[in-house]
């Protein structure tokens, strides 16, 4: 981290310190000290050197003043069946804007209530990030444990049934320049427990906002967690996101992501299988055109015997965009019995596109079945021969292969709204025409 980039740090640091949001005093301070040990990461770093980092020399880190949102829910994506709505503009809960859950056994609340409001069944959030164990690559959950004023808190009580349960949309609305949104979530779901959980993170007014979004996710034993994610932000955005996760005993997590928006786009990505017979599913797409950068980096690491890990990834690049997923999965020493499955595939769009797809393994016992591979190319010209012989024309020919070739992981979704708006936003990314819109 260069000089100038951490002198400002510290001096928005200063000021957001001195906001009347800014509890929590103590937690920041010891974040943003370890956050200036470390830096942020750099293109020299080897997980980084895929993402755009270059516009963060240009950006406000302190939360914007407080404010009161100029947005309507008809400037807001269609609600999804029976799912309740927590609504953030710009890192802060919008009661205005939301719709509270009635179902027993689930508990949603603000970080930052209301005056004179008592909590329930939700304790003080607290990310588990800064502390000295955390790796290189979750310093930008630093950032948002050191910036973040509000967020949601989700517990989910033992044996609650609840597939179609929560919304989570954080809506960026503040121009890079003028301050930057923290969203902020910590899911707690009890053992014996069905939920399902969407997050989506959306641009509104300002396409050119700074977005540093830090999740933590932890799942009981026997429990099973359906999450979509949907970063879909403006066309000049910055979007960094660190999502951390922990599977008990048994314990079953899929993770749907979708990036379509933003200029420079980071996830990372960190999962422990710290329970026997643990299984996550990690399902990514990836859409980039123009000068888009989407980079993400998933790590799943295998703690305890017998755990099971899919991990899927379909990208396309056009344009002079660049695409990249480096997916890493690590086998300790008594993970013995571990099932691990890689596919990671990329589509090359344009001359000056580019992919980047890494599988890695790193295996410390020998009883295991861990299989991977990864394919960077262009559209297979035996199957645009195909269908041009059949009467298409080669423009929607080539469209429907590219569409056929995300919908091997959009399919997974298993929430029939939700999957039809994605793939009407993936129509729109692929510039598509009404012909293949027919197809929906």
């Amino acid at each position: 981290m260069s000089t100038a980039l951490a002198t400002r740090l510290a001096e928005d640091f200063a000021v957001a310190a001195q906001q009347p949001a800014a509890a929590d005093k103590e937690r920041r301070q010891h974040a943003i000290r370890v956050l200036t040990e470390r830096g942020l990461p750099t293109s020299r770093d080897e997980n980084w050197k895929y993402v755009n980092l270059r516009p963060l020399e240009k950006v406000r880190f302190a939360p914007p003043a407080a404010r009161q949102p100029s947005i309507t829910a008809n400037d807001l994506p269609a609600p999804i069946g029976q799912y309740a709505r927590y609504a953030f503009v710009d890192g802060v809960f919008a009661p205005a804007l939301s719709t509270p859950t009635t179902h027993a056994g689930v508990w949603v609340e603000s970080m930052q209530p209301a005056p004179g409001a008592k909590r329930t069944n939700v304790a003080p959030l607290h990310l588990p990030l800064a502390d000295s164990s955390a790796t290189g690559d979750l310093r930008f959950a630093l950032l948002n444990e050191a910036f973040a004023t509000d967020g949601a808190a989700i517990r989910v009580g033992a044996g609650t049934d609840c597939e179609t349960c929560v919304e989570l949309l954080f809506v960026a609305t503040a121009d890079a320049k003028t301050g930057a949104s923290y969203p902020r979530v910590e899911f707690q779901v009890a053992p014996g427990a069905r939920v399902g959980l969407i997050e989506r993170h959306i641009s509104v007014g300002s396409d050119a906002s700074f977005i540093n979004s830090a999740v933590n996710v932890e799942i009981g034993r026997d429990a099973a967690v359906q999450h979509y994610r949907i970063q879909n932000t403006g066309a000049r955005a910055i979007w960094f996101d660190t999502l951390t996760a922990t599977l008990a005993e048994s314990a079953r997590y899929r993770v749907h992501t979708v990036h379509l928006g933003g200029l420079s786009a980071r996830s990372t990505q960190r999962i422990q299988l710290i329970g026997q017979q643990s299984e996550v599913g990690v399902f990514t797409v990836s859409v980039g055109c123009r000068n888009q950068v989407h980079d993400t980096f998933a790590l799943v690491e295998h703690v305890a015997p017998n755990a099971r890990t899919e991990q899927s990834f379909r990208g396309i690049s056009s344009g002079r965009a660049r695409v990249a997923f480096n997916g890493k999965i690590v086998v300790r020493k008594e993970a013995h019995g571990t099932d691990s499955r890689q596919s990671l595939r990329g589509l090359l769009a344009g001359g000056d596109a580019e992919i980047d797809v890494r599988p890695q393994l790193e295996i410390y016992t020998d009883d295991v079945r861990c299989n991977h591979g990864a394919t960077a190319g262009k559209l297979d010209d035996n199957m645009l021969f195909y269908l041009l012989s059949r009467g298409l024309d080669r423009d929607l020919a080539q469209r429907l292969l590219k569409w056929a070739f995300l919908e091997d992981v959009i399919a997974k979704i298993e929430v029939p709204e939700l999957r039809r708006q994605i793939e009407l936003d993936l129509v729109g990314q692929l510039n598509e025409t009404a012909a293949l819109k027919e197809l929906l």
